[in-house]
């Protein structure tokens, strides 16, 4: 349950994060919001880089254990939303899906005729043939026209003596399976449950080694929450001052141009006045 809560989040994660285009290498500065405090601001990767662009990169930031947005209704209704609509817009049915796999192998059945007769009767919808028990098991005459011949009579005589000798070994083995039988169905029993016994043994470490890396992951993203909080919160803050010192220096351009334009149309040559000043002493 938790490896699955592991993986739904980095699902969701992925998924909003691609459809809501925070990964585009188009974008020069993206910014998302949450509640006024600043989330993301990426700059556009470099032309001379391509591989360092995120959107050539699967990047899974999801921590089930710390991090509580996947939880959010709210995103997971947006999600849904957008799978949603791309499944809308998508030119793939889900008959196209299994296209690029290979074709089924065709079974011809060639070491086992039977079999194969059997399954064209199923694909064709047939019913079974009846198994005809009285044929098998009535005496044979023979025919009317060869009732007074001796040959006939004696031929179909020791076809019912076969017959006869078939019968009493398949009731002999009647007879030692029900005997035998028993204790080799008890024998093989045994075997299946010693087969179960091993398999459950090792269903049950493995399911022991995944609930190790459950934990220590758990561990490792609650020991280091704080650390990722306090960067987080410090990230938040230089973003933020690095927006005001950017707002800050538009200004200051702006009272800048203002001042070249005003001493342009006093006549005033700027640049002589500047090359003429001296630099400011430290103290």
């Amino acid at each position: 349950m938790i490896s699955g809560r592991v993986h739904e989040a980095g699902n969701y994660y992925n998924l909003l994060f691609l459809h809501l285009g925070l990964l585009s290498s188009g974008v020069e500065a993206v910014m998302a919001t949450n509640n006024g405090d600043v989330l993301m601001l990426e700059a556009a990767p470099e032309a001379s880089k391509p591989w360092a662009s995120a959107a050539n990169a699967e990047v899974i930031d999801a921590l089930p254990y710390i991090d509580d947005d996947y939880g959010n209704p709210l995103i997971k209704a947006e999600v849904d939303r957008l799978v949603e609509e791309e499944m809308r817009r998508s030119s793939r049915k889900p008959a196209d899906f299994l296209k690029e796999l290979p074709p089924l192998p065709k079974f011809d059945f060639e070491n086992c005729p039977v079999l194969g007769k059997e399954y064209e009767r199923v694909r064709a919808g047939k019913p079974p043939v009846r198994i005809d028990f009285e044929s098998r098991y009535k005496l044979e005459l023979p025919p009317a026209s060869k009732k007074n011949d001796d040959a006939a009579w004696k031929q179909y005589l020791q076809k019912n003596q076969r017959s006869l000798q078939q019968k009493m070994i398949e009731l002999e083995n009647l007879e030692m399976m029900s005997k035998q039988g028993p204790e080799l169905w008890r024998q093989n029993n045994h075997r299946l449950e010693v087969f179960l016994t091993r398999m459950q043994k090792l269903a049950q470490e493995q399911n022991e080694e995944i609930e190790k890396v459950n934990r220590e992951r758990k561990y490792h993203q609650q020991t280091t929450a704080y650390e990722l909080n306090a960067l987080s919160q410090q990230w938040r803050q230089l973003c933020v001052k690095n927006m005001k010192i950017q707002s800050a220096c538009v200004v200051l351009e702006t009272k800048i141009d203002a001042f070249k334009k005003e001493a342009a149309e006093r006549g005033w040559n700027l640049e002589e006045k500047l090359e003429s000043a001296k630099p400011l002493q430290p103290q």
